[in-house]
């Protein structure tokens, strides 16, 4: 498992906090989403293998927020 952390903007509650952590934990090789709103953080823990940066990118925006490099 490899640590990640996104930087997500427009997150402002707990319905962004729960939207977000719901989409990734649906991906494959997802294992742990804790989000800051306060910073706009996401940690991630993911098994590479698995998942790519681009596919949590993906399923976070479709949410309707912005992922930042």
């Amino acid at each position: 498992m490899e640590k990640k952390t996104l930087k997500v903007e427009g997150m402002t509650c707990g319905h962004c906090k729960a939207a977000v952590t719901n989409a990734l934990n649906e991906l494959d090789g997802v294992k742990n989403v804790v989000v800051h709103l306060e910073t706009g953080n996401v940690d991630v823990e993911v098994d590479s293998t698995k998942v790519t940066d681009a596919e949590m990118r993906e399923a976070i925006e479709e949410q309707g927020y912005d992922v930042k490099a």
